[in-house]
């Protein structure tokens, strides 16, 4: 177990980083930060000698903390409600790219994992990489029976970095969350184990492909939308070989226009995309930024980099379609009401008043293009709202609006005047009739009765006990049992007064920043 000393040594290190780059500022200000927290951050601006005049640098603070931090402040981006809408913008901005490592250790992680020479894989590996993000960088190959493949391979210790920056963000989490009060409600600790869980997910490449692999089978149906194919006999835990893309990048609005291709068409075609992914699939690309998605000459939507997916279960994804359906239609009414059934909000509070609430969010959006209100402000609102009505953090949903806000960013650079309401109510009209409709529900209540008499008597007997209802969340997954400064133990121990001095020179304040991001 790593001692508490070394956590608050690491924070101290990131906290003069933050500190240096203003991106603690805004906590000082911020009512809702805890009162400890807050006296850190003003700690540790002084202890760097910063002024709080001047713009701050989220984004190069973050980058300049390491791997880690790019994807922590990556997600991070999509939770204004966390980190203030400035902060937000400028995480965005953030891009995960690194120096390349150099290709002898590429070759070696490959000859390594394989347990054989890079000869008897590939005939020919550019030694430029085309890519070099935190976790991995990509170079473009040709197999040794002549197809052109795109080579990712994992960086050397990776893992065991980003395993020790980890432990640190659950800890600082564990003792945020033990302050109480807002701290509590946003839930930084599920925040933490959810954000281990993705980046787990990234560091096993095997996983990257079986999730490119699942992708391609949900979207086999989907005309102008394709998954790269896997070359499973040269891909491990280390390693992922996929066809190569020759397509041009969805960013280059010029070639694309040069080729003919026709924007418009290709924008509501990616929304429609995303809506199959994650309505009627449950599982979407949750990276789907402009780097990785390309356009072939017949306007084939391709994506790449499926390192970071979403999944919603069926009885989530009906209340989603139900609430974006209600939100471009008017009926406020029927999306309070679907937030109190998913027990998103506490049934103390009263269902009109929330469908009010939301009325005031959605009623300036309606009939406009997306250039003059978007969904991201549209979540923004909702974020405003949710303190007011004791609202829980919903990690599951955290991947699918960092989605939204992507997806919504690319279609309006290739359709200014899209609306994404318009765009998206047709598909969700015609899947909640075919979802929840009569003959839909009759079957779904046929299947469910019929499961429910073969688990008799002993299911019945358990139901209200063991297995009580659930809301629209998963239920939440183990947390790591953090052991508390403030605990009796530590507060007696003869280390607590080293602990707390190695915290002070580096601005604790990352105990906030870096988990729950209260910025502004």
């Amino acid at each position: 177990m790593t001692a508490p000393v070394v956590h608050l040594t690491r924070l101290a290190r990131w906290g003069i980083t933050l500190a240096r780059r203003r991106a603690l500022v805004g906590i000082e200000d911020d009512p809702n930060a805890p009162t400890p927290v807050k006296r850190l951050a003003k700690l540790a601006r002084w202890a760097t000698l910063t002024g709080k005049s001047g713009k701050p640098d989220y984004a190069g603070a973050f980058r300049a903390i390491g791997p880690a931090a790019i994807k922590l402040g990556q997600s991070l981006a999509t939770r204004p409600d966390l980190v203030g809408e400035e902060a937000a913008n400028n995480l965005l901005s953030l891009q995960d790219s690194l120096p390349p490592v150099r290709f002898g250790d590429i070759k070696a992680v490959i000859e390594t994992s394989f347990g054989q020479p890079i000869e008897n894989l590939f005939s020919e590996i550019d030694p430029d990489p085309v890519g070099a993000a935190s976790i991995a960088q990509v170079h473009k190959g040709v197999t040794t029976d002549g197809r052109e493949v795109a080579i990712k391979v994992l960086r050397p210790g990776i893992k065991e970095k980003f395993a020790r920056d980890i432990q640190t963000y659950e800890w600082a989490a564990a003792h945020v969350e033990a302050m109480g009060g807002e701290a509590t409600r946003l839930r930084p600790r599920l925040t933490i184990a959810n954000f281990k869980r993705w980046t787990n997910s990234e560091l096993d490449l095997r996983r990257e492909a079986a999730s490119a692999s699942e992708l391609a089978e949900e979207m086999s149906g989907v005309g102008g939308y394709r998954i790269p194919e896997i070359d499973w006999d040269r891909t491990n835990g280390k390693v992922m070989t996929i066809e190569w893309i020759d397509g041009v990048k969805i960013s280059r609005l010029d070639e694309l226009e040069a080729r003919g291709h026709d924007l418009h068409k290709i924008a509501e075609k990616l929304v429609i995309s995303f809506l199959t992914q994650a309505i009627s699939a449950g599982f979407f690309h949750a990276d789907m930024h402009q780097g990785n998605l390309f356009i072939e000459d017949d306007g084939t939507i391709v994506a790449i980099d499926f390192g970071i997916m979403g999944r919603i279960d069926r009885r989530a994804r009906q209340w989603l379609a139900e609430i974006l359906y209600g939100l471009t239609t008017g009926n406020y009414q029927r999306v309070a009401e679907i937030h109190f059934e998913a027990q998103y909000v506490p049934s103390y509070h009263s269902v009109g008043e929330f469908a009010t609430a939301l009325r005031a969010v959605g009623e300036p959006m309606r009939g406009k293009p997306v250039k003059e209100l978007s969904v991201g402000q549209m979540l923004d609102g909702l974020f405003a709202i949710t303190r007011d009505f004791d609202m829980q953090t919903q990690p599951h949903l955290l991947l699918l609006q960092k989605t939204m806000v992507m997806v919504e960013g690319i279609a309006t650079q290739l359709n200014p005047d899209i609306n994404m309401w318009d765009t998206a109510a047709p598909y969700v009209r015609s899947w909640i009739r075919d979802e929840l409709g009569p003959e839909s529900a009759l079957a779904d209540r046929i299947k469910e009765d019929t499961e429910t008499l073969l688990r008799l008597p002993g299911l019945v007997r358990r139901l209200e006990e063991k297995f009580p209802p659930k809301g629209g969340a998963p239920e939440a997954p183990p947390l790591p049992e953090i052991r508390l400064l403030t605990d009796r133990k530590e507060r007696t121990g003869p280390g607590v007064l080293g602990y707390f001095i190695a915290g002070l020179g580096g601005a604790g304040a990352m105990l906030a920043l870096m988990i729950t991001g209260l910025l502004g």
